[in-house]
């Protein structure tokens, strides 16, 4: 299982002064130098943190994958098809979030949803959806296009311990029919050292994208012996 280090909090210590340091770019190749085989950032409409230099740098600088999640708009398919990401995730976007509440309603949003990912494949840029652990939101997901989703663990994070096995089988239930539909599964959101091993034990799924765990621990241990730590951990 791959794990990809969503690198937006550095960004937004980086803002906290608007200053130059932290450096974005430098985090990721600390990340991919310990063991990540993949870089997140998510480029928001009010570029809160990430901003469009850092996509241009990291472009350019890191040899993993560059994994730019972004909201369903024009504005956000022109900088993907300036930039060229490896791979863009459609996430729900609402301005007030702190952090993605919730996957995106694919069945709602199934014809704008097409028509992007129409845009990204012309520009040679591979499509992955961020979507609840719904047989219908992974149905529609295979319909409009996608070559991937992100199945939203955000609830099983959250959940008691009395809950958290019926939401850890929804989120399995969902892999296997992605799986079956062809899709490369990947996960992520609320995941952390305690909670990821039984996420990691799904085998449809290929790639974990965590941030928050990842840059909290660096926070006290450094970042390179958090990633570490987590790509251990996913090697169980």
């Amino acid at each position: 299982m791959r794990l990809a280090v969503n690198i937006d909090h550095i960004a937004t210590l980086r803002e906290a002064r608007k200053a130059r340091e932290p450096e974005p770019v430098a985090a990721a190749l600390v990340a991919e130098m310990a063991g990540a085989q993949g870089i997140t950032v998510h480029l928001r409409s009010d570029r809160r943190h990430i901003k469009e230099r850092d996509l241009e740098l990291l472009r350019h600088a890191i040899a993993t994958k560059l994994n730019v999640e972004m909201a369903v708009t024009s504005d956000m398919a022109r900088v993907a098809q300036q930039v060229r990401p490896d791979q863009v995730t459609l996430v729900p976007e609402r301005p007030q979030e702190l952090t993605t509440e919730g996957g995106l309603d694919v069945v709602l949003q199934a014809a704008a949803v097409k028509d992007f990912i129409r845009q990204m494949h012309e520009a040679g840029i591979r499509v992955s959806i961020f979507l609840d652990a719904d047989a219908d939101q992974v149905r529609k997901a295979k319909t409009v296009g996608a070559d991937a989703l992100e199945i939203n663990t955000g609830r099983y994070a959250e959940a008691s311990e009395s809950a958290r096995a019926a939401e850890l089988a929804r989120i399995a239930d969902a892999a296997r029919l992605a799986a079956r539909h062809e899709l490369e599964v990947l996960a992520g959101h609320g995941l952390n050292y305690t909670n990821v091993i039984p996420i990691a034990g799904i085998a449809e799924i290929a790639e974990l994208n965590i941030g928050h765990a990842v840059i909290a621990r660096a926070a006290i241990a450094g970042l390179d012996r958090a990633v570490r730590d987590m790509v251990a951990l996913l090697g169980r």
